[in-house]
Order: C-alpha cells, then structure tokens, then sequence
C-alpha cells in the first residue's frame, strides 16, 4: 500500500499536544499541579494562607498549561523541517519505506515498539520520545485506513 501525504499544522500541534498529555511523566505532574492548585485554593478559604500566595499557585498551573498546550508544541513544530516536506510512504511486507525529495529511508517493521491511533494521525512509536505521524486523511477510504491499522496491529501491536 502506497500513500502521499504533507502536514497540516493545526492537526500537528494537536497530535503533539496528545503526545505530551499521553506521556506518564507529564500526566503524574498534571495530577500534583491540580492537587496544590486545589489544596492551595481550600487553604486560602479557610484562611491558613495569604491572597499573594494562592495567586503564586495559580500563576504556576497556568505556567504549566500554557507549556504544555502551546509552547511546547509550537516550538517542535517550528524546529521541525519535517512537517513542511511532502512524503511519499510504503507500507510493505518487511518494512515500511518513506521517500520525500530528497531520498528514501526504510524500517524493517521490528523498529516500531508500538502504535497509537489519535483523531488525525497513527503515531508509530521507535521508542517512548520518537515516533512518526502517519495523517489518516492519507488514505483514500475507510476500508484502506482500515487494511493499515490492522497491518499495524499486526506487525507492532497497539499500546
């Protein structure tokens, strides 16, 4: 199976942002953040801390949301010359091979750890940092989009 495909910003920023929030790291330290905005908040009603300091809290959990939804995200994306090529991808038997303008790269299926299917993309896992988004509007149909995540399954198993 053969498709070609490009990137559409928006779609990436969000995939990104699924990536991060996906992340157990990221999700432990939303949990803390939230328990201390809370704790904080029930703290200063009852009066054990100042105005100055629950604003402080709130300042940094916003900090934190404003990072992780729009910063980050933004900034890989800028870097990122990638989302800016056109691709050409192979899904083969062995491997799966991706071509652009300026030549071709193939990985045996074994490479992927796994897969994980978002709203837009199939996110293929190298390892628990680097993975390659693969737009599902690629496809011509639901029956191709469905042929692909069964391969997938097949060949790396979902996470």
């Amino acid at each position: 199976m053969t498709i070609h495909f490009g990137y559409d910003k928006k779609e990436v920023v969000q995939a990104l942002r699924y990536h991060f929030l996906s992340r157990p790291e990221i999700k432990i330290l939303l949990v803390l953040v939230n328990l201390f905005a809370i704790l904080s908040a029930v703290m200063f009603y009852l009066k054990y801390i100042q105005a100055v300091s629950f604003l402080l809290f709130s300042i940094l959990w916003f900090i934190l949301m404003l990072v992780i939804w729009r910063i980050l995200p933004g900034s890989i994306y800028r870097r990122s010359a990638t989302f800016k090529d056109q691709f050409i991808m192979h899904f083969q038997d062995d491997m799966v091979v991706l071509e652009t303008e300026r030549g071709s790269k193939g990985w045996p299926w074994n490479v992927f750890s796994h897969f994980v299917e978002s709203h837009y993309f199939f996110h293929l896992y190298f390892d628990a940092r680097s993975f390659f988004l693969v737009p599902k509007d690629a496809f011509k149909d639901i029956t191709e989009l469905q042929q692909v995540r069964e391969m997938f399954r097949q060949k790396m198993g979902k996470k």
